[in-house]
């Protein structure tokens, strides 16, 4: 009798060790999450940006319309994984309305480097810091910051695949995986 008293115990401690252990690992990949949404909205902010500062009457294209539309697209899929980041087609959607993002941001860049050489020095643009100068090169600032955002988000990018990874094994993991079917935790996947 002492004996199955004593291993009920050993096995609602290990329970309750193996519960925190999956709520702590979901808890780190919510975290990074965090940090990676914070670098997304600063992407999308600086995007907003260069949407009122590029002048419409210089660059009419349709490209620049799609940037716009791809932007407020990559917005409403970043706000649904906001509210449920671990969600594997929230995290699709999200990774979707990026690659258009960056497509979009191409075709920008494409429609710009085609347009009429006299027509690209008739006048000032405004660069990302407001100062005057030609839409190429005007472009070409906007593009290095964008670069510099898209190196920033990698990083964040890469922090949250490891803890995605790393709570995807954890409940893939016999006997933890028994406590996290009982429990609610469905595989997170990665961006």
């Amino acid at each position: 009798m002492l004996i199955t008293w004593i291993s009920l115990a050993v096995l609602l401690f290990w329970a309750v060790g193996a519960y925190n252990r999956l709520v702590r690992l979901r808890s780190a990949a919510l975290q990074a999450f965090g940090a990676l949404d914070a670098h997304l909205v600063r992407l999308i902010a600086m995007l907003g940006e260069y949407e009122a500062t590029s002048l419409p009457e210089r660059d009419p294209s349709d490209a620049r319309a799609a940037l716009w539309a791809a932007t407020t697209q990559f917005g409403a899929s970043l706000a649904a994984a906001r509210a449920r980041p671990l969600d594997g087609q929230t995290a699709a959607a999200l990774q979707t309305a990026d690659q258009v993002l960056d497509t979009a941001w191409q075709a920008v860049v494409r429609a710009a480097g085609s347009a009429d050489p006299a027509e690209r020095a008739a006048g000032p643009g405004a660069g990302p810091e407001g100062s005057p100068a030609r839409p190429g090169e005007a472009l070409a600032a906007w593009n290095a910051r964008r670069d510099q955002h898209i190196a920033h988000n990698a990083l964040a990018r890469q922090q949250f695949n490891d803890a995605v990874a790393q709570y995807n094994a954890a409940i893939a993991q016999f006997p933890a995986s028994v406590l996290a079917w009982l429990f609610g935790f469905h595989k997170a996947r990665p961006l």
